[in-house]
């Protein structure tokens, strides 16, 4: 089979290509390999010499540099590892975010002849319109905008030529490379090849246009109803493995801030729409763009956020979304210990590991990101801390989460241009809360438990945050979260919960009987929150409370408060009436004795 008609990236099939061709994979390893020795030697002789080569800003430059030229697969490979901590330090991580893959174009007369072997027919037969000139130049093709025979506008991409060749070969050295890795040096704890051939199957993905096209269709299936969210139309007609036909979106890049305030625009609000998209994508559905740069979102003319670009994305799976989540609600509890064990469930670290050293450093980073509210949280910052642990510990990142990261950061980034004090988690969190308070899925019950019992007690503060942050997301929905509160808390699943709350209302109403009346401070200044933030607006509470009077279930656990409340009035009754018999009895004898008797009484 030639290299050219593989459907996906298949290893065996492209090692069984190069291995006869010794004379081509020879010049292109020397190609490679010369100056990437050379910069090896560099950081050896540097770091005899007392050079601190993993902090050196200079020598991260330096590689982004020798990357780019190395070409395209290099460049992909170099973006790639710029989202992963544990196997290059943080100073290099930065500087490989931003290398771009941007190329000159090649020849109309290539990419014209692409078009006439996948569609049959001229371009200029196919199109109505065509631009004499590329308008834009990547790694993997080039952009024209068009014009088709029915009127509407479009953007035409056409793969680079000689590029899956190109790949397919890099990706043969390096996979042989890493293998020898692996062998050779102990410290290397990752699987180099599993990593590697990760990156190639999304990349030849990337090359298969018909696989973008169906991204893009699976990703307005999902998304493109959303509040002010656009997907492109695909025009399937004029769309092969190296031809990509789509809408032509007209648009304003969210980094040309002046811009979008000269065309009345709210930035700060497109950036909440954009990390509302996200968070769906990563939470929700588990589909989602893993390459969301400023060149890849565009502001409409009527406001709305269009996503371009289809070919990276990935998916996470139902376990790891329920984990990420689950893994927010520790991190807001400062949960160290549960923390280290959802990176275990994660992937992050395997089942054997000792976690005696691991949930301290997570403490020492977090508590630091974390001295204010969760939704102050610095993402970029917090992510820079933990790569410095991953760095330093046996971690090792999954794929999908590397991308995930990658697609926050840059998020992130794009944010900070529109308003400097954004914060992801700002957005984030209200959406967290509201996935707890709403969604009744095991999982998602067993985070609420977690959120509202803490060592033991009831945290009443801590449900007066859910509300209050739920409140900030745009699908709050009051009724329905008091609803879930409801059912978790009569289910089987929330027999734990009732019976602490039930706990904590006894002691609520224990304590206003001794008062005479006067409720504990903290019901009610929590009660006094919510009453002034209307969090419990009258006109939503009243037919809430109606359906909720009705339930069985409530009047027995009002039984039980109540039956708790009685036992401990008898005891105190008890406990008072012993203590005025002592105090009314004569006084005893020095003699120290088992027994003694009071007014008849022995006890």
């Amino acid at each position: 089979m030639k290299i050219t008609e593989l459907l996906r990236y298949d290893a065996e099939v492209i090692a069984q290509h190069y291995r006869s061709r010794w004379v081509e994979v020879g010049v292109r390893y020397l190609t490679i390999f010369i100056p990437i020795l050379g910069f090896i030697c560099k950081l050896w002789c540097l770091h005899k010499l007392g050079r601190d080569i993993k902090n050196d800003k200079e020598l991260a430059i330096e590689l982004r540099e020798l990357l780019t030229r190395l070409g395209p697969a290099f460049i992909k490979i170099g973006q790639a590892l710029s989202t992963r901590p544990d196997i290059v330090p943080p100073v290099y991580l930065e500087e490989l975010a931003q290398l771009q893959d941007r190329l000159p174009s090649f020849p109309n007369e290539i990419a014209f002849q692409f078009i006439r072997e996948e569609l049959g027919a001229d371009p200029h037969t196919i199109y109505g319109e065509i631009s004499s000139e590329p308008i834009a130049a990547a790694s993997l093709g080039q952009v024209y905008r068009g014009r088709l025979q029915t009127g509407e506008l479009v953007a035409i991409k056409v793969q680079r030529p000689g590029i899956v060749e190109q790949i397919a070969l890099d990706v043969f050295i390096l996979r042989g490379l890493a293998g020898w890795m692996m062998r050779t040096f102990w410290f290397i704890r990752s699987d180099l090849r599993a990593i590697l051939d990760e990156f190639a199957s999304r990349i030849f993905e990337e090359m298969d246009y018909t696989c973008e096209a169906a991204n893009a269709e699976k990703f307005a299936a999902y998304y493109g109803s959303l509040p002010g969210i656009y997907v492109p139309k695909i025009y399937w007609q004029y769309t092969a493995k190296r031809v990509l036909t789509m809408e032509w979106i007209e648009g304003t890049k969210l980094t040309e801030i002046q811009r979008l305030q000269e065309q009345g625009f709210d930035g700060r609000k497109i950036i909440e729409v954009g990390v509302q998209c996200s968070l769906r994508q990563l939470l929700d559905q588990g589909f989602f763009h893993a390459d969301p740069h400023p060149g890849n979102l565009l502001v409409m003319a009527d406001g709305r956020l269009a996503y371009l670009d289809f070919g990276m994305m990935s998916q996470v799976s139902r376990e790891q979304r329920y984990g990420l989540i689950e893994a927010i609600v520790h991190l807001v509890n400062r949960d160290y210990e549960a923390l280290s064990r959802d990176y275990v469930r994660l992937g992050f670290l395997k089942p054997e590991t000792n976690l005696e050293k691991i949930t301290p450093a997570l403490e020492r980073v977090f508590s630091t990101s974390l001295q204010g509210s969760v939704t102050e949280l610095d993402f970029k910052g917090l992510t820079d801390q933990l790569s410095a642990i991953m760095y330093d510990y046996p971690f090792r990142v999954p794929a999908y989460y590397a991308l995930i990261i990658r697609s926050l950061v840059t998020l992130e980034g794009i944010a900070l241009g529109v308003d400097p004090n954004f914060k992801v988690m700002s957005v984030a969190y209200p959406y967290v809360a509201n996935r707890l308070l709403t969604e009744p899925t095991p999982e998602l019950r067993q985070a609420l438990r977690d959120v509202l019992i803490k060592d033991g007690s009831f945290r009443w503060n801590r449900l007066h945050n859910l509300l209050k942050s739920a409140q900030a997301n745009q699908d709050y929905d009051f009724q329905r979260a008091v609803h879930h509160i409801a059912d978790f808390l009569f289910s089987e699943e929330g027999f734990y919960l009732r019976e602490k709350l039930v706990e904590e209302l006894a002691n609520s109403l224990d304590y206003l009987l001794q008062q005479n009346g006067q409720a504990p401070a903290k019901l009610l200044e929590l009660w006094e929150i919510i009453r002034s933030e209307n969090l419990l607006p009258p006109q939503k509470l009243i037919p809430i409370a109606g359906q909720i009077l009705t339930r069985p279930e409530l009047y027995q656990l009002g039984g039980q408060v109540v039956s708790q409340v009685s036992q401990r009035a008898i005891a105190r009754w008890i406990q008072e009436w012993v203590l005025q018999e002592e105090e009314n009895s004569p006084k005893l004898t020095a003699t120290p004795s088992l027994y003694r008797t009071v007014n008849g009484k022995t006890w």
